[in-house]
């Protein structure tokens, strides 16, 4: 699930100066056990895995973290240039676990269920997948590095990506640039639903962007993101036939504008 790689920054500055007379201000109230954040996004197209799903769209997120466990629900709805036989509008659920293993290092499992409620299952769509993961992550010299493994138990294949990402403070402007590159390679033995002989897909893709977030307010925050996607070496296969180029696979330039809200 795409589904977009973001970087975002918070930061809070506090100073107090006062004299002895003075009553100390009180202290800072602990953070909520459990965060709610909600996201709205625009994207100008929809690419997954160096793959353009579909067009224009609204990804909406909504988000609950409650200490180490992040779960939430993310969509994606075409507003224009829909992909013919594309699945829109497409529902994702996820949650995954963050386990701490040294001061720089941390192991997170997780899993996404996929829905396409109106997928033409006729032209071998599948209505929900559903793909565990794990992703390691390790920082050094302000440099993360997020090595990930993905099994999708529906479409029996594995993918693996790497992702490394750096952010670079813009003091001046209030905000702080993410920069962030990912690359990965996927192979599929049953990419295609109700289909005999099975249909395999295979294929490599990379993404590079930036994001710049906007602190708003305590509680709202907004996103801008330009990256660059594409997929290579891409192919489907069925049985013994020969293989034949993925046409969704393609380069694109994504532009993302995202309204979030925490409470």
């Amino acid at each position: 699930m795409n589904k977009n790689y973001t970087i975002a920054l918070l930061a809070l500055v506090l100073s107090a100066a006062g004299r002895a007379q003075t009553p100390a201000p009180a202290a800072a109230a602990a953070a909520p056990a459990v965060a709610v954040t909600a996201t709205g996004a625009f994207v100008s197209d929809y690419m997954f895995r160096g793959q353009r799903l579909n067009g224009a769209g609204f990804q909406p997120t909504i988000e609950v973290a409650a200490g180490d466990f992040t779960a939430g629900v993310w969509g994606n709805f075409v507003l224009s240039d829909k992909v013919p036989d594309s699945s829109d509008p497409e529902i994702d659920l996820y949650a995954s676990y963050t386990i701490a293993l040294g001061k720089d290092l941390t192991l997170v499992p997780g899993a996404t269920a996929y829905f396409y409620p109106s997928a033409p299952t006729q032209l071998g769509f599948y209505k929900s997948t559903f793909e565990p993961n794990l992703a390691l992550n390790y920082t050094v010299e302000g440099v993360k590095f997020t090595p990930k493994v993905y099994y999708d138990m529906t479409l029996e294949g594995a993918t693996w990506e790497l992702t490394v990402g750096y952010a670079i403070p813009m003091k001046d402007i209030g905000s702080e640039l993410g920069l962030a590159a990912t690359f990965g390679t996927f192979l599929l033995d049953e990419a295609a639903n109700n289909t005999t002989p099975s249909v395999k897909s295979w294929g490599d893709y990379w993404q590079v962007g930036g994001s710049l977030p906007f602190q708003l307010s305590k509680e709202s925050k907004l996103t801008v993101g330009l990256a660059y996607a594409k997929g290579s070496n891409a192919y489907t296969k069925q049985g013994t036939a020969g293989k034949t180029p993925n046409a969704l696979a393609v380069g694109r330039s994504v532009v993302t504008l995202a309204y979030s809200l925490s409470f």
